[in-house]
């Protein structure tokens, strides 16, 4: 079971994430963390990587395709995965189309999370003035303001690929506003044709 998901940043894209590779024993990857796994084991494309962040450049989408390509290779993988946070934009869908299908591979599906924007931004405030009113430092990107930001910049880069998905056929949606138990069971659902034997 090879699939994305896909949602604006609070979502719930993260607490559905942990509950899916506990229900299918497929493994969450995270750019971040294979970029640093990467960095650390000094592979031929961390070492690329680390030179571009050394210098204060964005990691290209070739090089963190490579990770992902070098990271699908390992055992865990090979029964599935769930990318969250990648692709970001159209360009770098294609170019992960293009490598999984050199390694005859495909996505099983992109699960998107339908929310409502408004809604979100209300739930991100609460969960702000409740870390404050426990006397807890809030994080910096759960603040309303940084997450208009982030809200914006996912709707002209990220939000594009529902287009891209759905023209595909891939895209599969879910009520990303349900009670989180509801929004598992929808989930459950969804991906269970998709449930692979792990090799």
């Amino acid at each position: 079971m090879r699939i994305i998901l896909l949602g604006p940043p609070g979502a719930g894209k993260g607490t559905q994430s942990a509950r899916i590779v506990e229900r299918f024993g497929i493994p969450q990857l995270s750019t971040g963390d294979m970029l640093r796994a990467a960095v650390a084991a000094g592979t031929p494309v961390g070492l690329k990587a680390k030179a571009l962040m050394e210098s204060g450049a964005l990691v290209s989408d070739d090089i963190v395709i490579g990770i992902v390509a070098d990271r699908i290779e390992e055992k865990d993988a090979r029964g599935g995965f769930i990318l969250d946070g990648f692709p970001r934009t159209v360009a770098q869908a294609v170019a992960l189309e293009t490598m999984l299908a050199e390694k005859g591979l495909a996505l099983d599906a992109v699960v998107e999370f339908r929310v409502d924007e408004d809604a979100l931004v209300g739930r991100i405030a609460k969960r702000a003035a409740e870390t404050e009113a426990r006397g807890e430092p809030v994080r910096k990107d759960d603040t309303p303001e940084v997450f208009k930001t982030r809200l914006e910049a996912y709707r002209t880069q990220t939000a594009p690929l529902s287009a891209h998905y759905a023209g595909t056929g891939l895209l599969r949606q879910v009520d990303g506003m349900a009670p989180i138990d509801e929004v598992t069971k929808q989930l459950e659902t969804l991906l269970a044709p998709f449930q692979t034997v792990s090799v």
